[in-house]
Protein backbone atom coordinates (compact mmCIF):
# COMPACT_ATOMS: atom_id res chain seq x y z
CA UNK A 1 0.00 0.00 0.00
CA UNK A 2 0.94 3.54 -0.85
CA UNK A 3 1.59 6.78 1.30
CA UNK A 4 -0.74 9.12 -0.81
CA UNK A 5 -1.70 12.67 -0.21
CA UNK A 6 -4.74 14.77 -1.72
CA UNK A 7 -4.53 18.24 -2.33
CA UNK A 8 -8.18 19.53 -1.77
CA UNK A 9 -11.59 18.03 -0.36
CA UNK A 10 -13.96 19.25 -2.69
CA UNK A 11 -16.21 16.43 -4.35
CA UNK A 12 -12.82 15.38 -6.64
CA UNK A 13 -10.18 15.61 -3.97
CA UNK A 14 -12.39 14.55 -0.82
CA UNK A 15 -14.11 11.53 -2.26
CA UNK A 16 -10.93 10.19 -3.94
CA UNK A 17 -8.79 10.33 -0.62
CA UNK A 18 -11.67 8.35 1.16
CA UNK A 19 -12.04 5.77 -1.57
CA UNK A 20 -7.73 5.22 -1.67
CA UNK A 21 -7.87 4.87 2.40
CA UNK A 22 -11.09 2.65 1.80
CA UNK A 23 -8.99 -0.19 0.13
CA UNK A 24 -6.08 0.18 2.20
CA UNK A 25 -3.78 3.00 1.18
CA UNK A 26 -1.99 5.84 3.71
CA UNK A 27 -3.87 9.03 2.76
CA UNK A 28 -3.55 12.82 4.08
CA UNK A 29 -6.10 15.09 2.83
CA UNK A 30 -4.72 18.71 2.58
CA UNK A 31 -6.62 21.86 2.60
CA UNK A 32 -6.24 25.49 3.21
CA UNK A 33 -9.34 26.19 5.09
CA UNK A 34 -8.52 25.46 9.09
CA UNK A 35 -12.41 25.13 10.02
CA UNK A 36 -13.03 22.67 7.29
CA UNK A 37 -10.33 20.29 8.41
CA UNK A 38 -11.40 20.68 12.20
CA UNK A 39 -14.49 20.07 10.87
CA UNK A 40 -13.18 16.68 8.91
CA UNK A 41 -11.50 15.42 11.77
CA UNK A 42 -14.92 15.27 13.58
CA UNK A 43 -16.08 13.02 11.48
CA UNK A 44 -18.36 15.60 9.30
CA UNK A 45 -18.26 16.23 5.64
CA UNK A 46 -18.32 18.98 4.30
CA UNK A 47 -20.12 18.31 1.21
CA UNK A 48 -23.36 16.13 1.32
CA UNK A 49 -23.05 12.64 -0.36
CA UNK A 50 -24.49 9.45 0.02
CA UNK A 51 -22.09 7.14 2.19
CA UNK A 52 -19.11 9.46 2.22
CA UNK A 53 -19.52 10.53 6.08
CA UNK A 54 -19.66 7.01 7.24
CA UNK A 55 -16.34 6.00 5.27
CA UNK A 56 -14.97 9.04 6.41
CA UNK A 57 -15.64 8.16 9.94
CA UNK A 58 -14.90 4.21 9.76
CA UNK A 59 -11.64 5.14 7.89
CA UNK A 60 -10.38 7.61 10.33
CA UNK A 61 -11.08 5.36 13.34
CA UNK A 62 -8.97 3.00 11.77
CA UNK A 63 -6.31 5.36 11.29
CA UNK A 64 -5.85 5.44 7.10
CA UNK A 65 -7.06 8.64 6.52
CA UNK A 66 -5.85 12.08 8.20
CA UNK A 67 -7.31 15.80 7.29
CA UNK A 68 -4.39 18.69 7.52
CA UNK A 69 -3.49 22.11 6.45
CA UNK A 70 0.24 21.56 7.10
CA UNK A 71 0.79 20.96 3.23
CA UNK A 72 4.90 20.85 3.69
CA UNK A 73 4.49 17.74 5.88
CA UNK A 74 1.77 15.99 3.55
CA UNK A 75 3.71 16.51 0.52
CA UNK A 76 7.04 15.89 1.88
CA UNK A 77 7.25 12.01 2.03
CA UNK A 78 4.49 10.90 -0.17
CA UNK A 79 4.51 8.08 -2.97
CA UNK A 80 1.98 10.24 -4.46
CA UNK A 81 -0.34 13.64 -4.31
CA UNK A 82 -3.44 13.37 -6.43
CA UNK A 83 -4.61 17.20 -7.12
CA UNK A 84 -8.03 17.10 -6.58
CA UNK A 85 -8.40 20.90 -6.67
CA UNK A 86 -10.61 23.44 -8.89
CA UNK A 87 -10.54 24.65 -11.74
CA UNK A 88 -13.26 27.34 -12.48
CA UNK A 89 -14.96 28.72 -14.99
CA UNK A 90 -13.54 31.98 -16.45
CA UNK A 91 -15.50 34.70 -18.28
CA UNK A 92 -14.32 33.90 -21.45
CA UNK A 93 -14.77 30.22 -21.06
CA UNK A 94 -11.66 29.24 -20.04
CA UNK A 95 -10.22 27.30 -16.87
CA UNK A 96 -8.46 28.61 -13.96
CA UNK A 97 -5.63 26.94 -13.75
CA UNK A 98 -4.37 29.14 -10.72
CA UNK A 99 -5.15 26.83 -7.65
CA UNK A 100 -3.36 23.91 -9.89
CA UNK A 101 -0.02 26.13 -10.00
CA UNK A 102 -0.04 26.93 -6.36
CA UNK A 103 -0.10 23.37 -5.26
CA UNK A 104 2.35 22.68 -8.06
CA UNK A 105 4.79 25.38 -6.71
CA UNK A 106 3.99 23.62 -3.02
CA UNK A 107 4.99 20.68 -4.25
CA UNK A 108 7.89 21.27 -5.66
CA UNK A 109 9.46 23.16 -2.99
CA UNK A 110 8.71 20.52 -0.47
CA UNK A 111 8.83 16.79 -1.82
CA UNK A 112 11.93 15.15 -0.20
CA UNK A 113 11.58 11.39 -2.21
CA UNK A 114 10.88 10.23 -5.52
CA UNK A 115 7.30 11.55 -6.22
CA UNK A 116 4.17 11.00 -8.91
CA UNK A 117 2.17 13.80 -8.93
CA UNK A 118 -1.49 13.17 -10.63
CA UNK A 119 -3.85 15.94 -11.61
CA UNK A 120 -7.62 14.66 -11.03
CA UNK A 121 -8.84 18.04 -12.05
CA UNK A 122 -10.55 18.65 -15.41
CA UNK A 123 -8.04 20.63 -16.95
CA UNK A 124 -7.33 21.90 -20.68
CA UNK A 125 -5.27 19.77 -23.07
CA UNK A 126 -1.62 20.32 -22.36
CA UNK A 127 -2.02 21.31 -18.99
CA UNK A 128 -0.18 18.08 -17.37
CA UNK A 129 2.94 18.92 -19.79
CA UNK A 130 2.81 22.47 -17.89
CA UNK A 131 2.03 21.44 -14.59
CA UNK A 132 5.12 19.07 -15.21
CA UNK A 133 7.32 21.84 -16.07
CA UNK A 134 6.23 24.35 -13.95
CA UNK A 135 7.19 21.77 -11.04
CA UNK A 136 10.21 21.15 -12.48
CA UNK A 137 11.08 24.76 -12.79
CA UNK A 138 10.56 25.79 -8.82
CA UNK A 139 12.12 21.70 -7.26
CA UNK A 140 14.05 22.29 -4.70
CA UNK A 141 15.93 18.68 -3.62
CA UNK A 142 17.34 16.13 -6.69
CA UNK A 143 14.38 13.76 -6.58
CA UNK A 144 12.27 12.11 -9.74
CA UNK A 145 9.06 13.98 -9.89
CA UNK A 146 6.44 12.84 -12.48
CA UNK A 147 2.82 13.88 -13.77
CA UNK A 148 0.16 11.46 -14.85
CA UNK A 149 -3.23 13.02 -15.79
CA UNK A 150 -6.01 10.53 -13.91
CA UNK A 151 -9.43 12.08 -14.62
CA UNK A 152 -12.47 11.65 -12.34
CA UNK A 153 -15.95 10.47 -13.59
CA UNK A 154 -17.77 10.52 -10.96
CA UNK A 155 -21.67 11.76 -10.58
CA UNK A 156 -22.72 14.07 -7.64
CA UNK A 157 -25.26 12.18 -5.52
CA UNK A 158 -22.96 8.68 -6.37
CA UNK A 159 -19.62 10.00 -5.69
CA UNK A 160 -18.45 7.27 -3.87
CA UNK A 161 -20.20 4.48 -5.08
CA UNK A 162 -18.97 5.92 -9.03
CA UNK A 163 -15.23 5.70 -7.73
CA UNK A 164 -15.50 2.51 -5.75
CA UNK A 165 -17.03 0.71 -8.80
CA UNK A 166 -16.22 2.91 -11.60
CA UNK A 167 -16.68 1.58 -15.35
CA UNK A 168 -13.22 2.14 -15.88
CA UNK A 169 -10.01 4.07 -14.71
CA UNK A 170 -8.22 6.62 -17.04
CA UNK A 171 -4.55 6.83 -16.52
CA UNK A 172 -2.29 9.29 -18.90
CA UNK A 173 1.63 8.99 -18.68
CA UNK A 174 4.17 9.42 -20.45
CA UNK A 175 6.62 6.69 -18.57
CA UNK A 176 6.09 3.04 -17.74
CA UNK A 177 7.56 4.28 -14.56
CA UNK A 178 4.19 6.49 -13.77
CA UNK A 179 1.98 4.10 -15.80
CA UNK A 180 3.27 1.23 -13.34
CA UNK A 181 2.85 2.66 -10.17
CA UNK A 182 -0.37 4.35 -10.89
CA UNK A 183 -1.73 1.07 -12.06
CA UNK A 184 -0.66 -0.10 -8.48
CA UNK A 185 -2.13 2.43 -6.55
CA UNK A 186 -5.48 1.82 -8.72
CA UNK A 187 -4.80 -2.35 -8.45
CA UNK A 188 -7.11 -2.74 -4.98
CA UNK A 189 -9.98 -1.27 -6.62
CA UNK A 190 -9.99 -4.17 -9.68
CA UNK A 191 -11.17 -1.83 -11.94
CA UNK A 192 -10.54 -2.25 -16.05
CA UNK A 193 -7.63 0.63 -16.51
CA UNK A 194 -7.08 2.55 -19.63
CA UNK A 195 -3.61 3.69 -20.07
CA UNK A 196 -2.88 5.91 -22.71
CA UNK A 197 -0.81 9.36 -22.81
CA UNK A 198 -1.25 12.59 -21.04
CA UNK A 199 -3.16 14.38 -23.64
CA UNK A 200 -5.24 12.17 -24.55
CA UNK A 201 -6.45 11.39 -21.12
CA UNK A 202 -7.34 15.01 -20.76
CA UNK A 203 -9.23 14.94 -23.46
CA UNK A 204 -10.87 11.88 -22.97
CA UNK A 205 -12.38 13.49 -19.79
CA UNK A 206 -13.57 16.60 -21.92
CA UNK A 207 -14.91 14.36 -24.59
CA UNK A 208 -16.66 12.16 -22.54
CA UNK A 209 -18.83 15.04 -20.55
CA UNK A 210 -19.60 17.09 -23.59
CA UNK A 211 -21.05 13.92 -25.32
CA UNK A 212 -22.79 13.43 -22.60
CA UNK A 213 -23.99 17.41 -23.01
CA UNK A 214 -24.64 16.89 -26.45
CA UNK A 215 -27.31 14.05 -25.44
CA UNK A 216 -28.89 15.69 -22.81
CA UNK A 217 -29.26 19.05 -25.28
CA UNK A 218 -30.47 17.26 -27.93
CA UNK A 219 -33.46 15.56 -26.70
CA UNK A 220 -34.20 18.83 -24.98
CA UNK A 221 -34.31 20.60 -28.43
CA UNK A 222 -36.19 17.29 -29.81
CA UNK A 223 -38.51 18.38 -26.78
CA UNK A 224 -39.66 21.49 -27.90
CA UNK A 225 -40.31 20.93 -31.16
CA UNK A 226 -42.37 17.88 -30.04
CA UNK A 227 -44.92 20.26 -28.14
CA UNK A 228 -44.92 22.09 -31.68
CA UNK A 229 -46.22 19.70 -33.89
CA UNK A 230 -48.52 17.25 -31.05
CA UNK A 231 -45.59 14.26 -30.44
CA UNK A 232 -44.84 13.39 -26.74
CA UNK A 233 -41.41 13.63 -26.08
CA UNK A 234 -41.03 10.47 -23.19
CA UNK A 235 -42.67 8.53 -25.90
CA UNK A 236 -40.25 9.70 -28.28
CA UNK A 237 -37.30 8.62 -26.36
CA UNK A 238 -38.73 5.61 -25.27
CA UNK A 239 -39.08 4.41 -29.15
CA UNK A 240 -35.08 5.92 -29.11
CA UNK A 241 -34.13 3.59 -25.86
CA UNK A 242 -34.43 0.19 -27.78
CA UNK A 243 -31.83 0.96 -29.92
CA UNK A 244 -28.31 -0.03 -28.61
CA UNK A 245 -26.03 2.64 -30.42
CA UNK A 246 -28.37 5.40 -28.29
CA UNK A 247 -29.28 3.34 -25.33
CA UNK A 248 -31.48 4.37 -22.94
CA UNK A 249 -29.41 6.76 -20.29
CA UNK A 250 -29.52 11.07 -20.73
CA UNK A 251 -32.47 10.87 -22.74
CA UNK A 252 -35.03 12.79 -20.60
CA UNK A 253 -36.06 16.11 -21.35
CA UNK A 254 -36.15 18.85 -18.98
CA UNK A 255 -34.67 22.22 -18.47
CA UNK A 256 -31.22 22.15 -18.98
CA UNK A 257 -28.11 20.32 -17.42
CA UNK A 258 -26.01 22.25 -14.39
CA UNK A 259 -23.54 21.10 -11.77
CA UNK A 260 -19.70 21.75 -11.96
CA UNK A 261 -19.39 19.66 -14.66
CA UNK A 262 -21.62 19.48 -18.33
CA UNK A 263 -21.54 23.70 -18.07
CA UNK A 264 -18.18 24.49 -17.67
CA UNK A 265 -16.28 21.81 -19.90
CA UNK A 266 -18.63 22.66 -22.70
CA UNK A 267 -17.52 26.00 -22.12
CA UNK A 268 -13.62 25.29 -22.06
CA UNK A 269 -13.89 22.52 -24.72
CA UNK A 270 -15.28 25.52 -27.19
CA UNK A 271 -12.37 27.78 -25.41
CA UNK A 272 -9.82 25.15 -26.27
CA UNK A 273 -11.05 24.80 -29.97
CA UNK A 274 -11.16 28.90 -30.67
CA UNK A 275 -7.61 28.67 -29.24
CA UNK A 276 -6.87 26.37 -32.10
CA UNK A 277 -8.40 27.93 -34.62
CA UNK A 278 -11.27 25.12 -34.86
CA UNK A 279 -15.10 25.50 -34.11
CA UNK A 280 -16.67 22.96 -32.46
CA UNK A 281 -20.38 23.71 -33.48
CA UNK A 282 -21.65 20.73 -31.97
CA UNK A 283 -20.90 21.65 -28.63
CA UNK A 284 -21.34 25.73 -28.96
CA UNK A 285 -25.24 24.14 -30.32
CA UNK A 286 -25.26 22.52 -26.54
CA UNK A 287 -24.64 25.27 -24.84
CA UNK A 288 -26.54 27.56 -26.69
CA UNK A 289 -29.76 25.26 -26.27
CA UNK A 290 -28.85 24.95 -22.43
CA UNK A 291 -28.85 28.11 -21.66
CA UNK A 292 -32.78 28.96 -23.62
CA UNK A 293 -33.96 25.52 -21.54
CA UNK A 294 -32.78 26.86 -18.42
CA UNK A 295 -35.94 29.43 -18.38
CA UNK A 296 -38.31 27.95 -20.03
CA UNK A 297 -40.78 27.25 -17.52
CA UNK A 298 -40.71 31.10 -16.64
CA UNK A 299 -41.59 31.77 -20.26
CA UNK A 300 -44.44 29.68 -20.38
CA UNK A 301 -45.78 30.59 -17.21
CA UNK A 302 -45.33 34.62 -18.28
CA UNK A 303 -47.20 33.78 -21.02
CA UNK A 304 -50.23 32.04 -18.96
CA UNK A 305 -50.42 34.47 -16.39
CA UNK A 306 -50.72 38.70 -16.00
CA UNK A 307 -48.11 39.00 -13.38
CA UNK A 308 -46.55 37.21 -10.68
CA UNK A 309 -46.72 39.89 -8.59
CA UNK A 310 -48.46 39.14 -5.45
CA UNK A 311 -48.90 35.28 -6.14
CA UNK A 312 -47.90 32.55 -4.21
CA UNK A 313 -45.38 30.90 -6.01
CA UNK A 314 -44.39 27.26 -4.70
CA UNK A 315 -40.59 26.42 -5.94
CA UNK A 316 -40.22 22.84 -5.32
CA UNK A 317 -36.52 21.61 -5.52
CA UNK A 318 -33.36 24.10 -5.58
CA UNK A 319 -30.23 22.30 -6.54
CA UNK A 320 -29.05 20.92 -10.10
CA UNK A 321 -29.99 17.68 -9.24
CA UNK A 322 -31.32 15.39 -6.13
CA UNK A 323 -28.79 13.62 -3.77
CA UNK A 324 -26.18 17.00 -3.59
CA UNK A 325 -26.41 20.34 -2.01
CA UNK A 326 -24.83 21.74 -5.04
CA UNK A 327 -26.10 24.66 -6.54
CA UNK A 328 -23.94 25.25 -9.41
CA UNK A 329 -25.56 25.87 -12.70
CA UNK A 330 -28.98 25.06 -11.30
CA UNK A 331 -32.08 26.37 -12.85
CA UNK A 332 -33.31 27.57 -9.88
CA UNK A 333 -30.49 29.98 -10.36
CA UNK A 334 -31.90 31.59 -13.44
CA UNK A 335 -35.72 31.47 -12.06
CA UNK A 336 -36.02 32.24 -8.65
CA UNK A 337 -34.80 36.23 -9.66
CA UNK A 338 -37.16 36.45 -12.76
CA UNK A 339 -39.31 35.70 -10.25
CA UNK A 340 -38.38 37.76 -7.50
CA UNK A 341 -38.57 40.76 -10.42
CA UNK A 342 -41.76 40.17 -10.56
CA UNK A 343 -43.16 40.32 -7.47
CA UNK A 344 -43.57 36.74 -6.24
CA UNK A 345 -44.13 35.60 -2.68
CA UNK A 346 -41.67 32.06 -3.38
CA UNK A 347 -42.33 29.53 -0.85
CA UNK A 348 -39.27 27.28 -1.53
CA UNK A 349 -38.40 24.00 -0.79
CA UNK A 350 -35.40 21.34 -1.02
CA UNK A 351 -34.65 18.79 1.61
CA UNK A 352 -30.95 19.87 1.57
CA UNK A 353 -29.96 22.77 -0.41
CA UNK A 354 -31.74 25.03 1.13
CA UNK A 355 -29.44 26.58 3.63
CA UNK A 356 -26.80 27.15 0.66
CA UNK A 357 -29.87 28.53 -1.30
CA UNK A 358 -30.27 30.92 1.79
CA UNK A 359 -26.81 32.54 1.22
CA UNK A 360 -27.41 34.11 -2.36
CA UNK A 361 -31.09 34.71 -1.33
CA UNK A 362 -31.96 35.46 2.48
CA UNK A 363 -35.44 34.76 3.36
CA UNK A 364 -37.60 37.07 3.59
CA UNK A 365 -38.11 41.05 1.10
CA UNK A 366 -35.54 40.15 -1.67
CA UNK A 367 -36.03 43.51 -4.68
CA UNK A 368 -39.59 43.20 -5.48
CA UNK A 369 -40.41 40.05 -3.61
CA UNK A 370 -39.96 37.33 -0.99
CA UNK A 371 -38.59 34.43 -0.51
CA UNK A 372 -39.61 32.00 2.38
CA UNK A 373 -38.08 28.53 2.81
CA UNK A 374 -40.27 25.69 4.54
CA UNK A 375 -39.64 22.00 5.83
CA UNK A 376 -42.24 20.33 3.71
CA UNK A 377 -43.34 19.65 0.32
CA UNK A 378 -47.12 20.50 2.11
CA UNK A 379 -46.13 23.84 2.99
CA UNK A 380 -44.83 25.14 -0.15
CA UNK A 381 -48.05 24.09 -2.15
CA UNK A 382 -50.80 25.60 0.49
CA UNK A 383 -52.51 28.19 -0.90
CA UNK A 384 -49.86 28.33 -3.57
CA UNK A 385 -51.04 29.98 -6.89
CA UNK A 386 -48.65 28.30 -8.96
CA UNK A 387 -45.80 25.66 -8.63
CA UNK A 388 -42.38 25.30 -10.35
CA UNK A 389 -40.76 21.62 -10.44
CA UNK A 390 -37.26 22.44 -10.59
CA UNK A 391 -35.46 19.26 -9.17
CA UNK A 392 -36.43 15.75 -9.08
CA UNK A 393 -35.79 14.66 -5.04
CA UNK A 394 -37.84 11.84 -4.24
CA UNK A 395 -39.83 13.73 -1.39
CA UNK A 396 -41.17 15.72 -4.34
CA UNK A 397 -41.76 12.78 -6.57
CA UNK A 398 -43.86 11.56 -3.84
CA UNK A 399 -46.33 13.92 -4.36
CA UNK A 400 -49.37 13.09 -5.66
CA UNK A 401 -51.61 14.61 -8.57
CA UNK A 402 -54.57 15.09 -6.30
CA UNK A 403 -51.66 16.38 -3.70
CA UNK A 404 -51.67 19.72 -5.82
CA UNK A 405 -55.26 19.55 -6.13
CA UNK A 406 -56.05 20.07 -2.76
CA UNK A 407 -53.27 21.93 -1.41
CA UNK A 408 -52.94 24.75 -4.23
CA UNK A 409 -55.33 28.11 -4.50
CA UNK A 410 -55.13 27.27 -8.17
CA UNK A 411 -53.56 23.83 -9.20
CA UNK A 412 -51.44 25.39 -11.57
CA UNK A 413 -48.05 23.10 -12.37
CA UNK A 414 -45.05 23.78 -14.23
CA UNK A 415 -42.49 20.61 -13.93
CA UNK A 416 -39.30 20.66 -15.48
CA UNK A 417 -38.64 17.32 -14.61
CA UNK A 418 -41.45 15.67 -16.35
CA UNK A 419 -42.62 14.08 -13.23
CA UNK A 420 -46.18 12.93 -13.68
CA UNK A 421 -48.22 11.67 -16.72
CA UNK A 422 -50.28 14.45 -18.51
CA UNK A 423 -53.59 12.62 -18.68
CA UNK A 424 -53.29 11.91 -14.96
CA UNK A 425 -52.85 15.68 -14.12
CA UNK A 426 -55.72 16.87 -16.12
CA UNK A 427 -57.98 14.00 -14.23
CA UNK A 428 -57.00 14.96 -10.93
CA UNK A 429 -58.00 19.02 -11.95
CA UNK A 430 -54.57 20.13 -12.03
CA UNK A 431 -53.54 21.85 -15.36
CA UNK A 432 -50.25 20.76 -15.98
CA UNK A 433 -47.09 22.15 -18.29
CA UNK A 434 -44.15 19.85 -18.56
CA UNK A 435 -41.23 19.34 -21.40
CA UNK A 436 -41.91 18.24 -24.52
CA UNK A 437 -45.61 17.36 -24.37
CA UNK A 438 -49.06 18.78 -24.40
CA UNK A 439 -50.50 20.96 -21.94
CA UNK A 440 -53.10 19.28 -19.21
CA UNK A 441 -56.03 21.06 -18.18
CA UNK A 442 -57.83 20.69 -15.44
CA UNK A 443 -60.47 17.90 -15.33
CA UNK A 444 -59.20 17.05 -18.77
CA UNK A 445 -60.04 13.01 -19.76
CA UNK A 446 -57.49 10.93 -21.27
CA UNK A 447 -57.68 10.00 -25.28
CA UNK A 448 -57.57 6.78 -26.39
CA UNK A 449 -54.30 7.39 -27.87
CA UNK A 450 -52.73 8.62 -24.51
CA UNK A 451 -51.53 5.84 -22.54
CA UNK A 452 -50.03 6.59 -18.81
CA UNK A 453 -46.34 7.14 -18.09
CA UNK A 454 -45.50 3.85 -16.28
CA UNK A 455 -42.44 3.73 -13.60
CA UNK A 456 -40.76 1.29 -15.58
CA UNK A 457 -40.05 3.56 -18.44
CA UNK A 458 -38.80 6.45 -16.70
CA UNK A 459 -35.30 6.32 -17.92
CA UNK A 460 -32.28 7.66 -16.23
CA UNK A 461 -31.76 11.37 -14.37
CA UNK A 462 -29.78 13.93 -15.81
CA UNK A 463 -26.68 13.97 -13.59
CA UNK A 464 -22.77 15.27 -13.91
Amino acid sequence: MYKIAVAGTGYVGLVAGVCFAEVGHQVTCVDIDEKKVDLMKSGVSPIYEAGLEELMQMNYAAGRIEYTTDYKQAYRDADAIFIGVGTPEQPDGSANLSYIATVARQIAENIEKDCLVVVKSTVPVGTNDKVEQFIQDFLVNDVKVEVASNPEFLAQGSAVHDTLYAERIIIGTESKWAEGLLKKIYEPFHLPIVAVNRRSAEMIKYASNDFLALKISYMNDIANLCELVGADIQDVARGMSFDERIGSKFLNAGIGYGGSCFPKDTKALEYIAKQNGYELKTVKAAIDVNKDQKTLLYKKASKRLITFNGLKVAVLGLTFKPGTDDLREAPSLDNVPLLLEQGADIYAYDPVGAENFAKLYPQGKNGKGSITYVGNVEEALEEANVCFVFTEWGEIKAVTPADYKKLMRTPLVFDGRNLYGVYVMGEAGVEYHSVGRQTSAAGRSRNQSEEPVKDETKLQSIGS
